[in-house]
């Protein structure tokens, strides 16, 4: 019926809608305002529309594995996007790292915990609840859980952890007072939705394991040409300058050096 309703527009001379393509993205908490960006840029372009759906990456990983129809897997970790192309579950030679994540410290601008001073600000007596991402499928949780051990503090303030299922979550139990303090991806920090809500401090990238994140066209996707356009849309100056606004770098070869260095170096800085 629909295509008899539109031959019927085109002999009587009325304009017809264009029957646009929707790709629908199953995308990491982290990327929740820079694909909505990117996703309006894009279709502004002339390209599909884009639907995006966010999430934990480890959950995301599951229901594909159980035949979720996403087109593409934004994942905040490279390592479930590499397990499904060598699954056959992605299709070869997609795989794009598109950016490195760092995780901070943030609370809402009304807080007075100091939070020039890191992550030992969290032994403030008034930081009742602390909020992370769920290590156990959130990249960021994982990152999370690694730097405040490598600060000596997990065991000091575990208890008073609360745990979001993704990152998104996790910064709003923080940004609804539910939580006094919590970890989240500075991507999240500096989108325009939060810019003015809170202070954050940069949690030193040496503490924790490298967040380095990467897209891939599935299997299941009904539009698979349309899926690797907006990968090579990624890939243009525009849209790389975009990710560094949101807190993202390319992500650097991983050298023996770096790696020793990651257990040694302690540092950061705060911002408002």
């Amino acid at each position: 019926m629909k295509w008899m309703a539109l031959g019927v527009m085109l002999l009587l001379g009325i304009a017809a809608p264009v029957l646009a393509e929707t790709l629908t993205i199953a995308a990491a908490s982290d990327l929740q305002f820079a694909l909505r960006d990117i996703g309006d840029r894009y279709e502004k372009s002339g390209g599909a529309r884009i639907s995006v759906v966010n999430g934990s990456s480890g959950n995301f990983f599951s229901q594909i594995q159980n035949g979720a129809p996403f087109d593409l897997f934004f994942s905040a970790d490279v390592d479930y996007p590499r397990r499904l192309e060598t699954a056959g579950l992605a299709e070869p030679g997609t795989l794009y790292a598109y950016g490195r994540g760092k995780i901070v410290l943030w609370v809402r601008q009304d807080a007075a915990i100091d939070v020039a001073h890191g992550l030992p600000a969290l032994l403030d007596p008034r930081v009742k609840k602390i909020a992370i991402a769920n290590p156990a499928h959130a990249p960021y949780g994982r990152a999370a859980e690694t730097a405040l051990r490598h600060e000596g503090l997990w065991e000091k303030v575990s208890a008073r952890i609360v745990m979001g299922e993704n990152i998104s979550q996790t910064f709003q139990f923080i940004e609804t007072g539910n939580a006094d303090a919590g970890i989240i991806a500075l991507s999240l920090a500096l989108a325009p939705a939060a810019a003015n809500q809170g202070k954050y401090f940069v949690i030193s990238p040496a503490s924790y394991d490298p967040i380095d994140q990467a897209a891939i066209v599935l299997k299941s996707s009904a539009h698979k040409a349309e899926a690797r356009r907006f990968l090579e849309f990624l890939k243009t100056p525009e849209i790389l300058q975009l990710m560094k606004k949101y807190g993202f770098e390319l992500p650097a070869v991983e050298t023996p050096a770096r790696k020793a260095s990651a257990v040694t170096t302690p540092g950061g800085s705060a911002k408002k």
